[in-house]
């Protein structure tokens, strides 16, 4: 399996699901599990691609537009299952872009699965009535594949089901600028993402 797991050293204060972008299941995603394990969470990372790798945008737009939406899914809600196993602690869920586009999609399928949801330069529309998750959103001040009208509705959304949401808009960034193997990379806004992440994690996954 091309999955990802990341243990911490000791018993897991709590589960992490991390949903990729579009690049695939690559170093900066394996090494954001690792971050996290550190951080004293249970860290699972599906593998959307089966191992393919892209390192352009033009093999990235390849690669998703070979996505189908019921393997996917069983994929995601597959991993879910295999975290839910590994541990009883609360349940987190962090997308990218894509990753962040899929993680939105299981929220709507699973209101109540998740204690906290994570969104880095990713939205959806979303049928989402009622929900116990909390949601920290990452977006940049720039993007050309996030609209402000986008991210404003899914705010909205998100509040009105219940949900306590903070989105954060980091100045003069591009899309993934988290992303330290990208030109688009912001150590300043990388950072203060960063502390914003753990520090949520650690209020919500209690």
């Amino acid at each position: 399996m091309s999955d990802y797991l990341a243990k911490p050293k000791s018993a897991p204060r709590g589960g992490i699901l991390v949903l990729h972008a579009w690049w695939g299941l690559n170093d900066f995603f394996k090494d954001f599990c690792n971050r996290l394990a550190n951080e004293g969470y249970l860290v699972l990372a599906p593998d959307l691609y089966n191992g393919a790798i892209a390192r352009t945008i033009p093999e990235a737009e390849k690669l998703r537009t070979k996505l189908k939406r019921e393997p996917t899914s069983e994929k995601i809600i597959g991993a879910l299952k295999q975290l839910r196993r590994e541990t009883e602690q609360p349940i987190g869920l962090i997308g990218f872009s894509l990753g962040a586009y899929w993680g939105l999609w299981l929220v709507d399928e699973q209101p109540k699965t998740f204690a906290a949801a994570i969104l880095f330069y990713g939205t959806r529309g979303m049928k989402l009535s009622e929900t116990n998750t909390a949601f920290l959103g990452h977006f940049a001040g720039t993007d050309e594949y996030v609209s402000d009208s986008g991210k404003k509705k899914l705010e909205k959304t998100l509040k009105a089901a219940g949900g306590q949401t903070s989105f954060h808009t980091y100045p003069n960034t591009r899309h993934w600028f988290f992303e330290n193997d990208r030109p688009e990379y912001n150590a300043q806004a990388a950072k203060a993402a960063w502390e914003r992440t753990t520090e949520f994690l650690k209020n919500h996954l209690v």
